[in-house]
């Protein structure tokens, strides 16, 4: 997505926040495909019997993006990778639900180091990153979010 096509998913985003229906379906059309290659790559990570495929993700996705009020989207970037950001918490809400239902809620603590060691086998891995991403927030927001944009918005 680039040059004019690139401008134009801009002008659709900032039409939409300005209340723009028309502009929010022509923008789904427009970043349908591209969402869902995210989408795959977020699933790809996950356990063969997870309970969402990736257009679930999708869907899960757009209601809560589409829910959030008052936000003026700047550009194309900022929109996937706030899409990326709500898909990995789905997954993590998933995977935290998974654990609390297996194991009783126990905390797991782990550094990012070990985080980062991805298992798809094992869903606790997603939730290790989450928790791991959370502390190195406290300690630094700027270093933290560039994790998570590096890991999880990669490619876009």
């Amino acid at each position: 997505m680039t040059g004019s096509h690139g401008h134009e998913i801009t002008d659709l985003l900032q039409a939409w926040s300005a209340g723009d229906e028309h502009a929010l379906e022509e923008l789904v059309t427009r970043v349908y495909e591209r969402l869902h290659r995210l989408a795959k790559r977020h699933m790809a990570g996950q356990p063969p019997n997870h309970p969402l495929q990736a257009t679930a993700l999708i869907h899960e996705a757009y209601a809560r993006l589409v829910g959030w009020q008052n936000i003026h989207w700047e550009n194309r970037a900022r929109f996937f990778a706030a899409a990326a950001q709500v898909m990995r918490h789905i997954l993590v809400d998933i995977a935290r639900s998974k654990r609390q239902q297996k194991h009783g809620g126990r905390a797991v603590e782990a550094t990012l180091d070990e985080a980062c060691v991805f298992r798809p086998e094992n869903s606790r891995d997603l939730v290790l990153i989450d928790d791991a991403l959370a502390n190195l927030a406290e300690i630094d927001a700027r270093r933290s979010r560039i994790v998570e944009l590096r890991f999880f918005a990669n490619g876009m």
